[in-house]
């Protein structure tokens, strides 16, 4: 296991990038903190693969160091590093047995016979596959095959950590939950450092104790699947987090009030932005919609049940946004106005979170 230090680390795929734009990862400083586990968020693109790449050694970075423990290793080979990694595509030997693929990287290590055995029997039926042990892996599904590189990557337990890019794109839905489940009890039980990339919010939030969220490159928020969800620290970290995401009104802000589409909105504190695009943010859970003279002004344009809810699509100056009414609630009729819970509401200012005054930073 090992505290991971990223120190002013960055990368581009141009061999002379002359602005922030040529970066595919911007400027990073941070700790990955010893037996966390940690999940890699957002779309396709942001950088997520890159991070992991340079922190598993398949990528040298452009600019800054990596350290393990406080070693530097930024110029040591992948073997040097002592790390585990499962790709989002199955990797695994096709004429060796199931336990022989299990086995592999510990009797790589001359690790004694009997422990060997013990392991992978713990391993093989951790990802399902007791009764597979002695088939080839020839001929297998993908997502079997998917659940050996999985185990192969766990079946170590002195790695300094676990790295996994997207491993269960391949696995069906079912036995994703139960990978996410046995994954979440394997940390728990020997404290690995565990780094997971995902696209998925769903996985990101049930494997990880801290989620970094990364848009264009940059770490935007890290923090844990409340805090995401309560104060998101940039819009896009808001939009992705959540389903449906939160919606976003352009504003004026004076103090203690906004002013959307041409109406006062309390904000439940005072607010000093200095400048810029200036936006309220509020989940759907903190809309209400209602009746008469009282809030900004909005035309419902449907309601999706869902089952435990209902998901309400209203227009508010020609965009779409949404609320979330209880599967019992009744959606008025005449339903012409938007109130805004107060608890709900944060303040953005060219899509970064404003503090409210007196807010501890």
């Amino acid at each position: 296991m090992a505290k991971i230090t990223l120190d002013n680390l960055a990368h581009s795929y141009l061999a002379n990038p002359a602005s922030d734009d040529d970066f595919a990862l911007k400027e990073l400083n941070h700790d990955w903190v010893d037996g966390e586990a940690y999940a890699l968020l957002g779309s396709s693109g942001c950088g997520k693969s890159t991070l992991l790449n340079i922190i598993s050694g398949l990528l040298h970075p452009s600019q800054g160091r990596i350290l393990f423990n406080d070693r530097d290793v930024t110029e040591a080979p992948t073997a040097e590093r002592n790390i585990a990694q499962v790709f989002q595509f199955p990797v695994v030997y096709d004429t060796m047995t199931v336990r022989d693929n299990l086995a592999f990287p510990l009797r790589n290590r001359g690790a004694d016979a009997a422990y060997v055995a013990q392991r992978v029997n713990q391993i093989a039926k951790m990802i399902g596959m007791e009764t597979e042990l002695d088939r080839k892996a020839r001929g297998l599904t993908a997502d079997a095959k998917q659940k050996i590189s999985l185990g192969r990557g766990m079946v170590r337990e002195d790695v300094n950590a676990l790295l996994f890019d997207e491993p269960l794109t391949v696995i069906d839905p079912h036995m994703k939950w139960e990978l996410r489940t046995q994954l979440k009890s394997l940390h728990h039980e020997f404290g690995h450092t565990m780094i997971y990339v995902t696209h998925d919010q769903t996985e990101a939030l049930t494997f990880a104790d801290k989620v970094v969220v990364m848009y264009d490159g940059r770490v935007v928020q890290i923090g844990t699947p409340q805090e995401l969800f309560e104060r998101p620290a940039h819009t896009f970290v808001g939009y992705f987090i959540g389903s449906p995401g939160m919606n976003v009104f352009d504003a004026e802000i004076d103090g203690t009030t906004a002013r959307i589409a041409g109406v006062e909105v309390p904000l439940g504190a005072g607010y000093r932005p200095k400048g810029g695009k200036l936006q309220v943010g509020i989940r759907p859970e903190f809309i209400r919609l209602s009746e008469g003279d009282t809030g900004v002004p909005a035309r419902v344009l449907r309601v999706e049940d869902v089952g435990r809810h209902k998901i309400v699509r209203f227009d508010v100056g020609g965009s779409e946004y949404s609320a979330i009414a209880g599967e019992g609630d009744r959606i008025p009729e005449g339903a012409q106005r938007i109130t805004f819970d107060t608890a709900g509401i944060n303040v953005y200012a060219d899509d970064w979170r404003v503090a409210s005054e007196g807010e501890a930073a």
